[in-house]
């Protein structure tokens, strides 16, 4: 699901981070958003709505429209489309009870 040779752009390497989402291990690259993480995952369910408990992913992917927002290390809200991950960033789906995870 990554690009990893590409015949224009600059090299593709970069050092790979440890990250956890809903209590799970995965690998991501530093410098890629935390959408494009989990995308790159198998993700593709990011919070449920409060009413109705709804799935919901990656929409503009521009930071308009906060359908992405996750909670990072506990901060709630936070945009995954535009927020770049680091090494062991905890990341929960908001929408969910603490005891689904």
């Amino acid at each position: 699901m990554r690009i990893k040779k590409h015949p224009i752009l600059e090299s593709l390497e970069r050092k790979e981070v440890q990250i956890t989402y809903n209590g799970k291990s995965y690998l991501a690259f530093e410098g890629e958003t935390i959408a494009a993480a989990l995308l790159a995952n198998q993700i593709r369910i990011l919070r449920y709505t409060e009413k109705g408990k709804a799935p919901r992913g990656i929409y503009c992917g521009i930071g308009h429209c906060y359908e992405c927002r996750v909670t990072v290390d506990d901060e709630r809200s936070v945009r995954a489309c535009i927020t770049r991950v680091k090494d062991q960033m905890k990341i929960i789906s908001q929408g969910i009870d603490a005891d689904e995870i």
